[in-house]
């Protein structure tokens, strides 16, 4: 199966996903998506020094502006006021990042 979407996560978050530590994402809007999608490592990095201290590693070690790994999405729950929880399993590390060749977006994008 073929790959074509991406989901931006934040910086240590991301590798916290890769690790298999972080398997739910909050987000403001549900999705219907079942499959396997990239983890794109977004440029920007969140303040958050206890999950940053979780991954082992400084903020400067973590990859930013790369496809990081894939990750399935399996379930989503929550509501619009509440928000959305999306159930991530089964993480796949990329051997070597890749750059996207499309822009990425603040949620969903086609990387090639």
């Amino acid at each position: 199966m073929e790959i074509t979407r991406a989901i931006s996560v934040r910086q240590p978050y991301a590798e916290l996903i890769m690790l298999g530590v972080k398997t739910e994402e909050f987000r403001s809007i549900v999705t219907n998506i079942r499959e396997r999608v990239y983890i794109y490592a977004s440029n920007t990095l969140a303040d958050d020094d206890s999950s940053l201290k979780r991954t082992k590693k400084t903020a400067s070690e973590l990859p930013r502006g790369f496809l990081i790994g894939t990750i399935e999405i399996v379930d989503c729950s929550g509501s619009k006021e509440r928000g959305f929880i999306w159930k991530l399993q089964n993480p796949i590390r990329l051997e070597t990042p890749i750059k996207p060749a499309k822009k990425p977006q603040p949620v969903w994008f086609k990387p090639f």
